[in-house]
């Protein structure tokens, strides 16, 4: 050793818990796994049907009949958990929002089939009314244009208790309706579902990293903007607030949405709360990754993994992503190497 570079004996040198992949995996301090994410998809009425969309590549609106040949695929891949959302009609849209909470409902009909077929998958289904609202918004918009809170409760309460009847495992009020949580939890419970868990959207931002999304869906609010009721991105103790009432009021899992831009509101749930955390890597997330891949600027298959890894490393529990079958099959691969 040159004396005039290390004129005293080096003795950590933390390159050598790094020096190969053994060595690596064997001091690795985060471990993401497929049962570690759930697979949300847009369902549309209809058979054998399927529409790209066009904001998301690689990404489908699909019937029911082709996503149930889909899933023994995904079960296959060690992907516990989905999450259906429905592309709703016009025709079947008004400003109550009824269709959400009707028996024969696309979703409560898809919870039925995937559970008579697949009861091992654990199923999580929306909780918010902006599919079925004819005014693209997640609650019950008043004549002067307000987002009706207590009104809209008592409709998510119907749509929650709906899907529980058909066999959900989690209902997920996305909605960020204040006391939610706790009525729904309460309807629940009054007609004995008790079993029914609840994951709460409780930091859910008013982000711009949803527009494919709302295109995915055909749910744009028509008129105004979600801030209201969606939390201001600056704002960080009030998501550690929203996320504590949540608690209190029955919640089971709670949500950070979107993931990446908020991996600090993540870890800060994640320690101060003893309660498993989730973590959405939303439909923009999604579309960025794919199209910087697409053009060369990144590489695909490296970058979701760590894209992942960083939402699991913050502390999330489980991870909402369009990736989830892709990064499934890497994982896997990866294992099997």
């Amino acid at each position: 050793m040159n004396s005039s570079l290390y004129p005293n004996p080096l003795l950590t040198r933390l390159r050598r818990n790094r020096k190969n992949a053994s060595v690596r995996a064997l001091v690795s301090e985060t471990t993401l796994s497929a049962s570690d994410l759930v697979y949300p998809i847009f369902l549309m009425e209809g058979n054998n049907t399927e529409e790209p969309i066009h904001s998301m590549p690689g990404v489908s609106r699909k019937t029911v009949d082709l996503f149930l040949q889909e899933l023994k695929e995904i079960r296959d891949l060690g992907i516990r958990a989905i999450a259906p959302f429905p592309v709703v009609p016009e025709n079947k849209k008004d400003s109550k929002a009824t269709a959400s909470y009707d028996p024969n409902g696309l979703i409560p009909q898809c919870i039925r089939q995937i559970k008579a077929d697949f009861p091992e998958i654990l199923i999580m289904t929306d909780i918010a009314l902006d599919p079925f609202n004819s005014d693209g918004h997640d609650g019950i918009v008043s004549p002067t244009g307000e987002i009706l809170n207590d009104q809209t409760v008592d409709v998510l309460c119907q749509m929650a208790l709906c899907h529980a009847k058909a066999g959900a495992d989690f209902v997920c009020p996305s909605d960020m309706m204040d006391g939610r949580v706790g009525a729904i939890r309460m309807a629940l419970d009054q007609e004995e579902y008790t079993s029914t868990s609840i994951m709460a959207y409780s930091a859910k931002y008013a982000s711009a990293f949803y527009g494919p999304f709302r295109d995915a869906l055909h749910s744009a609010p028509k008129a105004g903007d979600k801030k209201t009721y969606q939390m201001d991105p600056a704002n960080r103790l009030e998501a550690l607030r929203e996320v504590e009432s949540d608690i209190a009021e029955g919640a089971d899992i709670v949500m950070v949405k979107p993931a990446g831009p908020y991996l600090d509101i993540i870890s800060e749930v994640h320690s101060r709360f003893p309660i498993p955390v989730a973590a959405y890597q939303v439909s923009g997330e999604y579309s960025m990754i794919v199209s910087a891949a697409q053009n060369g600027f990144i590489d695909r298959s490296s970058t979701i993994l760590e894209s992942l890894m960083g939402i699991k490393r913050a502390g999330a529990s489980l991870i909402w992503t369009y990736f989830a079958k892709e990064a499934a099959m890497l994982l896997n691969n990866k294992g099997n190497q």
